[in-house]
């Protein structure tokens, strides 16, 4: 047995069942194991090594369990940072194994030679080894496995081409050998009886309770509907928490911060406590004004608790094994004015949606788009959206109901995982449904490319729908609406226009299904179309690029009139772009909060 063959042993006895990634002769003594061990675990082929990272991503986001890549020395390696990246810093377990030059020719400045400790020091910090004698594994593929689940990370394991050949010799009872074993144990931390104590009297004493969960609450749905029950509270979701609770709950307010929902930003303008679980949400001027409210927080990772707001509780535990505890504890609040404001906000803003996404548009309303899709959606789909204008529309019109996952670039907000998202997805659960809503700059920077790798591999999956849904409008949106909102500035077109591309017809001649819709009256059809297709399909929606995404904190007549003012032709398009958007849309920034901004009290606030 060579050392590459016991590499793809371990992995195999670890229950990898899949690694993402792109050949190198850094990682030859690898393929050839791979071929030896019959492709198992089976090696997925990208079109490049980010997009190999990105499904490793969402293949873990997705399945629960360890994602890995694998790429060649220099280029390869340093290829998968982006999508290494982007699992460090929403917390996802990933592991890169990664080629080097032969050990002989190390510090010798050879072709593609790469310092890849120094390289990798940042985005894999819990754990990065070379490996330079046989002897090191198992301990090194355990500890970087352990380490990924454990700390819910990126880690790293570098591999020499001339020790991928090597015979495989296990580390024996003896002097500085150490010996591993499989496994990383099932546990779940709960703070201490006195925290709790102090944090049930923090909840019981508020008369005005919210709940902002992330996706480090995932596991805990029951739990907090009982404790949202038992607090009278609304709930609010971080977007990488949206599949947390169901949006069909008339109390879970829908996303918050900058892509968020009015009624999740009334209630924390308003609340006087606040229970934050598993979460990082980063943007402070979306929490209660400081002083206002009295705050919990429960997070599984003590290096992550007490950041964002100054709690007054830290718990470090488990989401769903905390709340167990802690719901004893708990006083029944009468469901009076509070939650009734919060469930009346709540079904306004999805009529304001629904309103918003019928209004007319050049040629079809964005928002239209992606509200036809909510009451089609499979209860069982697995969503996936781009960064961009694609991640307001996903925050904002889809409801998550039934067992539906859905996930993005939470933290790192990187362009380009969408598509490689749910063919990670597909991988994760061949037998389900999975779409991804992306802008048309993602998709010509990577989605296109991956619809080789779906080509190539959907024939495999029991459930072939991989939907493509591609907002082309022919403009980076966000960052135009960005440029425009926070510098005054027109639309530079040199940056911000990109070419109109026949999506659909390179689907096609990929032997994929696709559709272009250039009218509203398409849309559902070509949803129906796509969820029905028996092979993978991309949906080209020509949207229209002035149909902006109005901030949360907006009043409700300026969110309700933003789009219809531009739609309808209320204002003259140009005469808005170079002058009025500046001053509209900063009036909608957050700034210092009036008590008189409330529905119905004009637009001072």
């Amino acid at each position: 047995m060579k050392v590459s063959d016991y590499v793809l042993n371990r992995l195999r006895e670890w229950d990898v069942d899949h690694v993402f990634g792109y050949a190198g002769d850094g990682i030859n003594g690898l393929l050839a194991a791979w071929g030896r061990a019959g492709n198992k675990p089976r090696f997925v082929q990208a079109r490049h090594e980010e997009m190999a990272a990105f499904e490793a991503v969402g293949y873990a986001k997705f399945s629960g369990k360890v994602g890995v890549c694998a790429a060649t020395s220099g280029p390869g390696a340093i290829h998968l940072l982006n999508g290494l990246y982007d699992a460090k810093l929403d917390h996802v377990p990933v592991v890169a194994i990664v080629g080097q030059t032969n050990r002989s020719a190390m510090g010798g400045s050879y072709q593609q030679e790469v310092d890849l400790a120094a390289l990798y020091k940042d985005v894999a910090s819990e754990f990065c080894e070379t490996v330079t004698v046989p002897e090191q594994l198992p301990n090194v593929l355990d500890r970087a496995l352990r380490t990924a689940y454990a700390r819910h990370t990126v880690t790293a394991v570098i591999i020499p081409a001339d020790v991928q050949e090597l015979e495989y010799s296990a580390p024996t009872h003896a002097f500085k050998m150490v010996p591993s074993s499989l496994g990383v144990g099932h546990y779940a931390p709960v703070p201490s009886d006195e925290d709790l104590h102090h944090a049930a009297e923090v909840l019981n004493a508020g008369e005005k309770v919210a709940i902002l969960v992330g996706q480090g609450a995932r596991g805990a749905r029951s739990e907090i509907e009982h404790a949202a029950d038992t607090l009278a509270a609304g709930v609010a979701k971080a977007l990488l928490g949206k599949d947390v609770l169901p949006d069909d709950l008339p109390y879970v307010t829908g996303s918050i911060g900058l892509l968020g929902a009015r009624p999740s930003y009334e209630m924390m303008r308003d609340c006087d406590t606040l229970l934050v679980m598993g979460s990082s949400f980063p943007y402070t001027q979306f929490l209660p004004d400081f002083g206002q409210a009295r705050a919990v927080q429960i997070d599984v990772d003590p290096y992550m608790i007490g950041l964002r707001y100054p709690f007054e509780v830290n718990l470090v535990g488990d989401a769903a094994g905390t709340l167990k505890r802690l719901l004893p504890q708990l006083k029944a609040k009468k469901h009076g004015k509070w939650r009734r404001t919060i469930e009346q906000n709540t079904s306004r803003w999805w009529d304001v949606m629904q309103r918003r996404a019928a209004v007319d548009a050049d040629p079809v309303n964005p928002e239209y788009v992606v509200h036809a899709l909510d009451d089609l959606l499979p209860e069982n789909a697995v969503l996936a959206a781009d960064s961009g204008s694609a991640a307001n529309w996903y925050a904002r019109h889809l409801r998550m109901r039934g067992a539906m996952r859905g996930s993005l670039s939470g933290t790192l907000a990187t362009m380009g995982p969408g598509v490689p998202y749910v063919i990670g997805a597909k991988f994760a659960h061949p037998d389900r449904p999975a779409l991804a809503v992306v802008g048309d700059g993602a998709m010509q920077m990577n989605g296109m490319a991956e619809l080789i790798t779906a080509s190539k591999y959907w024939r495999d999956w029991s459930d072939p729908r991989l939907v493509v849904a591609v907002l082309n409008n022919q403009d980076l949106n966000q960052v135009t609406w960005e440029m425009r909102a926070m510098e005054g500035a027109p639309q530079f077109v040199p940056s911000q226009s990109i070419p109109d591309v026949r999506y659909a017809d390179f689907a096609r001649s990929l032997g994929l299904g696709g559709a272009r819709v250039e009218e509203p009256g398409g849309v559902r059809e070509a949803w129906q179309k796509a969820l029905a297709a028996d092979r993978p399909f991309v949906i080209d929606f020509r949207t229209d690029p002035a149909v902006p995404p109005i901030p949360p904190h907006a009043t409700w007549d300026q969110i309700e009139a933003a789009a219809s003012a531009v739609v309808h032709g209320d204002v003259d398009r140009t005469a808005m772009v170079r002058q009025g958007v500046k001053s509209k849309i900063q009036e909608m920034l957050p700034g210092r909060r009036h008590r008189d901004d409330r529905p119905g009290a004009g637009d001072e606030g």
